[in-house]
């Protein structure tokens, strides 16, 4: 019997969607079916999966409040299941901050959340000024001339590292 995986998600600006489509891409290849949900729809009990995966972007500094909220009333089943995590954020684009140890937003949701997946990752996200509204597109100016990121407002950089990715789903695949 196949593997039944749930993948449920937070995007701002798509790019945790578009790493989920590649995660499930790669469990589907490995012969798991997969349920891939937003968290503005998920209504299932979690049991029904073998394997969950959430996966949140961050902006200004914090992750989803249904994000959060979903986890802290599932953490007792979360606990007793096989469950994976991912945050996906500007930050992550520093190789010192691309770990789940050394990235502040991960390090800062988990201490809060009290919650412990058996796998996590961090994810470097994408930055497309263009297509932000006129004030996300200066605040998140002004934060990336604080951290020395790209202030050019034509920018649109990638900074996903896709092998880290499709690194990450075939943890999922073996978990």
């Amino acid at each position: 019997m196949e593997p039944k995986i749930g993948i449920i998600y937070s995007t701002v600006d798509g790019q945790t969607l578009k790493i989920c489509n590649k995660i499930e891409e790669v469990l589907q290849k490995n012969n798991h079916q997969v349920d891939l949900i937003s968290i503005d729809d998920f209504n299932e009990d979690i049991t029904k999966y073998d394997k969950l995966v959430i996966g949140a972007s961050i902006r200004y500094g914090v992750h989803n409040a249904k994000i959060i909220e979903f986890i802290k009333a599932n953490k007792e089943k979360l606990d007793s299941m096989k469950t994976a995590f991912f945050s996906v954020n500007l930050v992550a684009r520093k190789p010192e901050k691309s770990d789940p140890e050394t990235n502040p937003y991960v390090v800062k949701f988990f201490q809060t959340i009290k919650w412990k997946p058996t796998l996590v990752k961090v994810f470097a996200g994408k930055l497309d000024y263009k297509k932000y509204s006129f004030f996300d597109r200066k605040m998140i100016q002004l934060i990336m001339w604080m951290t020395k990121g790209p202030t050019n407002t034509d920018a649109e950089i990638e900074y996903t590292n896709w092998e880290k990715v499709n690194e990450f789903a075939g943890e999922l695949v073996k978990l």
